[in-house]
C-alpha cells in the first residue's frame, strides 16, 4: 500500500503544476465522478445538473441565492389569474450564430416539456395547456390552474432549451493542458448580446476537479480548491465537526424526502401495517444525534409542514406515543407474522456509500432489532427491499412531495386515491379547496406507507472565505455562473 503522505505529496505537486498555470482562476471541488461530463437527456446527476445549467439555458434560471433571473427570457409578466406567463425573449444568437426567435423556442420548450412524462417533473409541470407563440420573440404559456413554482419549475437545469442539440451557454467548457474541466464565461457578444466593457476585467475561470468525497475534501482543506459542491447527508462526516463550527461549511435550509422507500412487496413487507411497523420503529432523534447537527429535526410527515400549501391539519404520526411504546407495537406485529408460521427474511436496504450512509444504517439495524428484524446494507443500485432516499425539493410546495412518491414515479408502494386527489388539486383554482384536496392526497399517500420519513434532507459546501458567486439557498443549488463573476 502507498503511504498517504506520499499520496497526497504527488497529489500536491500536480496541483502546484494547475495552480502555476491556472492563475485567476476560481478552483471547485465537485464531489462526483467525471462521467457527468458526458451525461446527456433528462436524466441527470447531481453534478451533471451543475454542467448542464452552466452550458444550457431555458427561459430563466437561478442566481446564487436561488432567486429566478432572466436567461433566454429577458421579462416575463403573470395575468392577474396566474394562468398565463407571457415571456420576452433577448436579442440573441443559437450556438450557430441564427437569431433566437419565440418559434425556435416554444418547439424547444414542447420537446423538453414532452421528454419529462412519466417523472415527478413531469408531473409538476403537467397543468401546462398549451405554449404558443405571439410574436417574433413572445411566447406565452398557458395553464389549466394557476402554478405558482411555474418560474422556478422552468429555471430546472432539465428545462434548458436545445438547438441542434447544443446549449446557449453562458459558459463553455474546455480542458487545459492538465486535463481539467475549465468553465469561461462567452463574451456578450458571441452570443448576440451587447458588449459589456468591463466584461474582461470581472469575467474569471472556473476550474472543475471531480472527485470521490475524501479526496474533494482533502483538496478544500490542504488549499487546492476554494470551494466543494456536492455534499449530502452520506458524506456530512467528512466534513468534521471543527469544520462545521469554523465557517467553511455552509448548510443549506432545505426542505425535502429523506427516508426509507419501499421497493419490495414480497412477503413481510406486503402488508401496510407491516410496512407502518418499521415506519415505528425508527428512533428518528437517535438518527439525528449520531450527526449532531444543531436545529435539524425529525419527521414523520412526507410533506414538509414548512410548505406554503401546508394547511396543518395533519400532524406528526404517533403523538403522544414513546419510542419505546411504538417499538413494542411494532414487535408485536413482526411476532404475530412469525407466529403465522411466515419467515421474514434479512431486509436489503440499498445506500449510497459514505461514513454517514453507515452511520444511519447502524441506527436502523439497532431499531429494527428491537422490534425483531434484521437488515443488511447493499449497494444504492443494488436490488434491495428497502431503499435510502434523500432528494432535496426543487421548490416549496405539498405537489412536489407528493408528485416524487406517485404510482407514475413509485412502482412498489403507492396511493391510487391519492393521486386522483393531487389530479383534482391541480386542476383547482381555488388556493383554499386545492388545499384542502393536497391534504387529503398526504393522508391517503402517508396510509399506504411506501415512504417512511426520517427527517429533512441535509446539504452542505465548503467556502473559502472571501469567496464571491455563492450564497447558501433553500433549494441546495449552486449555479456556477455566478461565481465566475468578480464584483465590480
Amino acid at each position: 500500500m502507498i503511504p498517504r503522505h506520499a499520496v497526497m505529496t504527488a497529489l500536491a505537486l500536480a496541483l502546484g503544476a494547475c495552480d502555476q498555470s491556472r492563475e485567476g482562476t476560481l478552483e471547485i471541488a465537485v464531489m462526483g465522478n467525471s462521467s457527468a461530463l458526458k451525461e446527456s437527456g433528462q436524466r441527470l446527476s447531481p453534478a451533471a445538473q451543475l454542467l448542464r445549467s452552466a452550458t444550457h439555458e431555458g427561459l430563466v434560471s437561478f442566481d446564487e441565492r436561488g432567486r429566478v433571473v432572466p436567461a433566454l427570457a429577458d421579462r416575463w409578466i403573470v395575468t392577474d389569474n396566474g394562468q398565463s406567463y407571457i415571456f420576452r425573449l433577448r436579442d440573441g444568437t443559437w450556438p450557430d450564430g441564427k437569431r433566437i426567435t419565440a418559434d425556435a423556442a416554444a418547439a424547444a420548450l414542447r420537446k423538453t416539456i414532452a421528454g419529462l412524462k412519466g417523472r415527478a417533473l413531469g408531473l409538476d409541470l403537467a397543468a401546462i395547456d398549451e405554449v404558443r407563440v405571439m410574436a417574433d420573440r413572445v411566447i406565452e404559456i398557458d395553464l389549466s390552474a394557476p402554478v405558482p413554482e411555474l418560474l422556478i419549475l422552468l429555471a430546472q437545469p432539465e428545462m434548458a432549451l436545445l438547438w441542434q442539440g447544443k446549449g446557449t451557454g453562458p459558459m463553455a467548457k474546455g480542458q487545459d493542458g492538465e486535463g481539467a474541466s475549465i468553465f469561461t464565461l462567452i463574451p456578450p457578444e458571441q452570443r448576440g448580446l451587447p458588449k459589456q466593457p468591463d466584461f474582461a476585467r470581472r469575467a474569471r475561470k472556473l476550474a472543475l476537479t471531480f472527485a470521490s468525497p475524501d479526496k474533494a475534501v482533502a483538496l478544500f482543506n490542504d488549499g487546492y480548491a476554494d470551494v466543494l459542491l456536492g455534499g449530502r447527508i452520506d458524506t456530512l462526516p467528512l466534513a468534521g465537526s471543527i469544520g462545521l463550527t469554523r465557517g467553511n461549511v455552509q448548510l443549506d435550509p432545505v426542505i425535502g424526502l429523506f427516508g426509507l422507500m419501499i421497493d419490495s412487496t414480497q412477503g413481510f413487507l406486503g402488508a401496510s401495517a407491516n410496512r407502518e411497523a418499521l415506519a415505528m420503529a425508527i428512533d428518528r432523534e437517535a438518527v439525528i444525534g449520531r450527526f449532531n447537527i444543531g436545529g435539524w429535526q425529525g419527521t414523520t410527515r412526507v410533506v414538509s409542514p414548512d410548505v406554503e400549501d401546508d394547511l396543518g391539519t395533519i400532524g406528526e404520526r404517533w403523538q403522544g406515543m414513546s419510542v419505546e411504546q411504538r417499538q413494542n407495537q411494532a414487535a408485536g406485529r413482526v411476532a404475530a407474522w412469525k407466529g403465522a408460521g411466515k419467515a421474514i427474511p434479512t431486509l436489503n436496504i440499498a445506500m449510497p456509500a459514505g461514513p454517514g450512509s453507515g452511520r444511519v444504517f447502524d441506527q436502523l439495524q439497532s431499531d429494527f432489532a428491537r422490534i425483531g428484524l434484521s437488515i443488511r446494507r447493499v449497494g444504492e443500485r443494488d436490488r434491495a427491499d428497502l431503499r435510502l432516499v434523500d432528494i432535496a425539493a426543487r421548490y416549496g410546495r405539498a405537489t412536489w412531495f407528493l408528485n416524487q412518491l406517485s404510482c407514475t414515479v413509485q412502482k412498489a408502494v403507492c396511493s391510487p386515491v391519492g393521486d386522483e386527489r393531487v389530479a383534482e388539486a391541480r386542476k383547482s383554482i381555488d388556493p383554499a379547496a386545492r388545499a384542502a384536496l393536497l391534504a387529503e392526497a398526504e393522508a391517503e399517500i402517508t396510509a399506504a406507507n411506501g415512504f417512511i420519513p426520517i427527517a429533512r434532507p441535509l446539504r452542505w459546501s465548503m467556502v473559502r472565505s472571501g469567496t464571491s458567486g455563492f450564497a447558501a439557498n433553500p433549494w441546495g443549488w449552486h449555479p456556477l455562473p455566478p461565481m465566475a463573476w468578480l464584483p465590480r
